[in-house]
């Protein structure tokens, strides 16, 4: 069974390979542009419908503009994700379809290569204006993030996996939302008291708790997971457990200063 397996996973890889070559160059380039236009747009949207915009200094429009793009992202994946994981028939739990492990199609592995346009477009931003615009468990997270999607977009494996912590990106607009109303004074307003805690609340279901549903869930199809190649094998198991480790570290960081910010409202 596992040799059988292992033989219809390489074919179905050389098919995907030889039919849709096009695909994983094209949809990264296209992540790649997409981004460059957010951040022009953001640009000239802002400066023209934001005040404070224009009197922030150039490294706070670098980063609103970057935040901007990240933003948009978010969206767009996180949709995309709900979609493909739980909304379209491609995961689902028929077995006539194969392992789910190793399931794909044209859409599922396109998404995957505008979000790797996006990490690299990040990624690049971060290493030009750096540190400004974040750390090394930024960068950290960017290359197993670009590491995991480029693995499941090019062999078109444990792409399920890379959807459901890809959901992890529906934090993002919230945090950004909380680094626009600092930047433009609201810092003690009421929006930004309700703003920490549903970042606190998305933060522990996307980034905790669903993933300890991934664990589960690779613990339960373990054995599919033992019919990858080595480096795929290993990024399965050890991808999330980093991503999960810098996810608590930073979930610790949002629950001080929810506690804080209410402590300091309630006084």
């Amino acid at each position: 069974m596992i040799t059988y397996y292992q033989n219809w996973a390489t074919q179905l890889l050389k098919e995907y390979l030889f039919e849709y070559p096009w695909v994983p160059c094209t949809s990264v380039v296209c992540g790649i542009f997409a981004c460059r236009l957010v951040y022009n747009l953001s640009q000239l949207i802002n400066g023209i419908c934001f005040k404070h915009y224009s009197t922030l200094p150039k490294m706070k429009k670098i980063e609103w503009d970057n935040r901007a793009i990240s933003t948009v992202h978010a969206i767009f994946i996180t949709a995309l994700s709900i979609y493909l994981a739980f909304g379209s028939d491609l995961y689902s739990d028929d077995l006539q379809r194969g392992p789910i492990l190793f399931r794909s199609s044209t859409l599922s592995t396109f998404i995957l290569g505008v979000s790797v346009g996006y990490f690299l477009s990040d990624l690049a931003m971060i290493f030009w204006f750096r540190p400004s615009l974040g750390g090394m468990e930024y960068v950290l997270h960017h290359l197993l993030s670009m590491a995991a999607l480029a693995y499941a977009m090019l062999t078109g494996s444990g792409q399920f996996y890379t959807y459901i912590v890809l959901l992890s990106e529906i934090t993002t607009p919230g945090i950004n939302l909380r680094w626009y109303l600092d930047a433009v004074g609201m810092k003690k307003s009421k929006a930004y008291v309700v703003n920490g805690v549903a970042i606190f609340l998305t933060w522990l279901v996307a980034r905790v708790l669903l993933f300890m549903y991934v664990y589960f869930h690779i613990y339960v199809h373990y054995e599919q997971i033992k019919l990858l190649s080595h480096f795929g094998y290993f990024l399965i198991l050890i991808a999330p457990v980093v991503l999960g480790g810098l996810n608590l570290m930073w979930f610790v960081k949002i629950t001080k200063g929810m506690i804080k910010t209410l402590s300091a409202k309630k006084d």
